[in-house]
């Protein structure tokens, strides 16, 4: 019998072997790019998990067989750390061996090793294993890992506590016709639009919960803002004294993100050449008043609705005259809202809820949640719902609930907003669209 030992198997990354020169290091990586300066002199570009790393051969040492550091090949580099002030990261490495672990059985379908991916969109998407490589690409997906993390990072600092909840329903959180279906041994179930009914029941366990994965909308849009699978990044919270607690909670969530991740990313965030925004506070205005704005500038076929273009005008508006890229929309019409939905005491025709908008797109819809059964059940039948199909969830509102709410941010979105991306495509490792299940 072999006993396992507890071992990190970290990997060097720059900075730690900038603090080595003078000393012989190991660099494991793929073969990125290859300059041969001479016959005796040659560059070698390595592509660890994160970096590019500059490797030269000189000399003796350069009779190395070419083979062995042929692009695309992963490869072990041994050799000796040296000052160089001309390489990215202010060193290189002088190789004196190289161990290959594996070999390319072909040619890339296209160059990554370019600072730009000269590539389509839906070439990009097609080997999206292939493009993810690139520097470029990846830096956006780090970047997003990060995005993930600092929600949670700052939820969990405030006392929220993170579950996971299922993805296999019983019924459609939202309600209508965009739910994927399921035979579930002989049932009918559905793939989760949203963790809504779930993240309420927990808030009467844990009071503030907060989740981070995917949901589905059979939404027939193949356009440049929508997925069919994309990441929710959720928080319940209760007890609340109004709708704007869980308002002021994002704007702080969204501050604390936007403040950590040039300490994390700068990498990624230099190579893409990103500017963050800056939160101090979000503007917020009613929809009615967002209405009379933007008919101004737009015409509206739907007053119950804000349309992309009603988005953008909107969002113009308010950079123009506060200079804010990010707007909280509230007060929707409860015809436009979910069944949960708490409706404005004060204007029933109303929701105490809300969307943010940044830089012309939504990113999330949030507000206050109904906790009183008897408000429940009767809301659900004058939606033309049978309660009895809902007896699970109703159970919350029956057994007692505080005032709660919350909201539902979209991880591609905001990374889309961030990055300046041009399609929500590019925002997903793997899209999942109306013609796209693969790879």
């Amino acid at each position: 019998m072999e006993l396992v030992t507890p071992k990190a198997h970290t990997r060097q990354t720059a900075s730690e072997l900038k603090k080595q020169v003078g000393t012989e290091v190991q660099v494991t990586g793929a073969v990125y790019r290859v300059r041969e300066l001479s016959s005796n002199f040659c560059f070698i570009i390595i592509r660890t998990d994160r970096e590019l790393i500059q490797c030269k051969l000189e000399g003796s040492e350069h009779r190395i067989d070419p083979r062995q550091y042929a692009e695309g090949n992963y490869i072990t580099a041994t050799g000796r750390c040296v000052e160089e002030k001309k390489s990215p990261h202010g060193f290189e490495i002088s190789i004196q061996k190289i161990e290959v672990l594996s070999k390319p059985a072909a040619e890339m379908p296209f160059s990554i090793n370019q600072r730009e991916l000269n590539i389509g969109l839906d070439i990009n998407l097609d080997a999206r294993p292939i493009s993810l490589r690139h520097p470029g690409q990846r830096a956006i997906f780090k970047i997003q890992a990060a995005i993930a993390e600092l929600f949670g990072e700052a939820l969990s600092d405030i006392g929220f506590t993170k579950i996971h909840t299922p993805k296999i329903v019983f019924a459609g959180a939202e309600g209508g016709a965009n739910v994927f279906c399921l035979d579930y041994f002989g049932r009918k179930v559905f793939l989760a639009q949203s963790p809504q009914f779930y993240k309420q029941m927990m808030v009467g366990v844990f009071g503030r919960v907060y989740e981070s994965g995917p949901v589905f909308r059979a939404e027939p849009h193949e356009t440049a803002r929508h997925l069919n699978e994309y990441t929710s990044m959720d928080f319940e919270m209760g007890p609340i004294s109004s709708f704007t607690d869980i308002m002021e909670v994002e704007t702080y969530c969204l501050r604390h993100i936007l403040n950590r991740l040039p300490e994390i990313c700068l990498t990624e965030l230099e190579l893409l050449k990103v500017t963050l925004p800056y939160i101090i506070e979000i503007p917020a205005i009613r929809f009615s008043d967002a209405i009379e704005i933007i008919t101004k500038k737009h015409t509206i076929t739907d007053r119950d609705d804000l349309d992309a273009t009603s988005e953008q005008v909107l969002c113009k508006h308010v950079k123009q005259e506060i200079g804010s890229d990010f707007v909280f929309v509230t007060h929707y019409p409860t015809t436009k809202r979910p069944v949960y939905a708490m409706e404005d005491p004060n204007n029933p025709e109303v929701t105490l809820s809300f969307d943010l908008l940044y830089n012309g797109l939504e990113i999330t819809t949030g507000g206050q949640r109904i906790h009183d059964y008897s408000m429940q059940v009767e809301k659900m039948k004058r939606r033309g719902l049978n309660p009895e199909d809902f007896e699970s969830y109703l159970q919350i509102h029956k057994y007692g609930m505080p005032p709660h709410g919350g909201l539902g941010l979209g991880l591609e979105r905001l990374t889309k907003q961030l990055l300046g991306l041009q399609s929500i495509k590019e925002a997903c490792l793997f899209p999942r669209t109306m013609n796209r299940v693969t790879p």
